[in-house]
């Protein structure tokens, strides 16, 4: 099959990630912080290892102010229920996935807390200036993906962190979208809490993500229980990580994330995203000739984290996703991406989008096989020759 869902998780994975999730299994997968014997302080020590290489990738200064989660979904909830109090406003953009969205929906309608939605152009492209023409005295967050995991946009991020540290407002990045594909700078970027899974441009598996809080936020967690830390007490320990990492932690998981981060490093960021934007461009000339095709991307590499997102006219994106995976043996998305504001701002709501998005590991013949299938697809879609 050729794998071009790679927004949703990337595949293949590099055979260092898999290799040391083995390993750590069959002979160090004890649980990390909670025993004195050689495997528990392995485990231990494989955990502490991981955060180094995620805080060196991240320009993050202090590793312990990385918080494990299984996604960036729960590294997302952790971060606007826990900072967010009755009354707050809240900042966000019309290009967010339900896991921005429904938190905050969750927040307005059981506290009180109010949220302003800024759209985009036809792209979904914000202009930063409307972030800030929309801040009041009460607002306590702006948060914004750095990409939409819809049509590959780019926010500017940049500037948005500035406007937030300028008018000392704190600043959420949904870094699920282009981490591991773009350089992010936690203090450049002014990101006061950046949430990332690990199991999309990471490279690592599944289960596996993580929330940086910068020194001196209080987040209040959602979840307390044991955390092999102050067990003689009944209250959750304020220590980090240890307040938003109650249970045993995901130990071969994690360890697989620090290798697919290693890989990425050997690699070089601008030359996994040169890579893909090559097979971004070569898919973007080869569909947007056709007369019957509306793309949805934009095609500049700073302006595209590796996603054409397009529709035949008048057919539903699912039939469309259906003839490629059945007919061509073609892995992609249709639908709506967990993203309905997006759509909306795409006018694509009543018939989602066909989402193509490459990764690192995808080929130039892989990319033409994918065209030489759209356009017969396009020849014979009104010949109902796949039906």
């Amino acid at each position: 099959m050729i794998y071009l869902d790679n927004a949703a998780t990337s595949y293949p994975k590099p055979d260092k990630v898999l290799e040391e999730m083995l390993r750590c299994m069959k002979y160090y997968c004890a649980n990390p912080g909670r025993g004195s014997h050689k495997m528990s302080l392995e485990s231990g020590r494989a955990i502490l290892n991981a955060r180094q290489i995620i805080s060196s990738f991240f320009n993050i200064k202090n590793p312990m102010n990385i918080v494990f989660t299984k996604n960036a979904t729960e590294a997302i909830n952790i971060a606007i229920t826990g900072v967010l109090k009755p009354g707050d406003h809240v900042v966000t953009t019309c290009m967010e996935h339900n896991s921005v969205i429904r938190p905050l929906k969750l927040m307005e309608k059981a506290n009180n807390v109010e949220v302003s939605i800024i759209k985009g152009n036809e792209f979904g492209e914000i202009d930063a200036e409307d972030i800030k023409k929309a801040i009041k005295k009460n607002t306590k967050l702006i948060v914004s993906t750095l990409s939409s995991n819809v049509n590959g946009i780019i926010m500017p991020v940049k500037e948005i962190g500035t406007i937030a540290h300028n008018k000392g407002i704190l600043y959420l990045i949904d870094g699920s979208q282009g981490a591991g594909s773009f350089k992010i700078d936690v203090n450049e970027l002014n990101v006061d809490m950046l949430a990332f899974p690990g199991h999309k441009g990471l490279l690592g598996p599944q289960g596996t993500g993580g929330l940086y809080i910068r020194e001196g936020i209080k987040v209040c967690p959602i979840m307390t229980g044991g955390t092999g830390s102050n067990s003689e007490s009944f209250a959750q320990p304020e220590i980090y990580p240890d307040v938003h990492e109650s249970g045993t932690l995901n130990t071969p998981g994690i360890v697989g994330l620090a290798c697919g981060i290693e890989f990425i490093n050997s690699v070089g960021i601008e030359e996994i995203n040169k890579q893909k934007h090559k097979l971004i461009k070569k898919i973007y000339e080869g569909i947007i000739q056709l007369k019957n095709v509306n793309v949805y991307s934009r095609v500049e590499k700073t302006k595209n984290s590796g996603i054409v997102a397009f529709n035949f006219n008048g057919i539903l994106s699912s039939e469309i996703s259906y003839i490629f995976d059945k007919v061509y043996n073609i892995a992609c998305r249709s639908g709506l991406h967990c993203s309905p504001l997006s759509h909306e701002t795409l006018k694509t709501i009543k018939t989602g989008a066909v989402r193509i998005s490459v990764g690192f590991f995808n080929t130039e013949k892989e990319i033409e096989i994918l065209l030489n299938s759209i356009r017969e697809i396009s020849e014979n879609i009104n010949k109902c020759l796949f039906k």
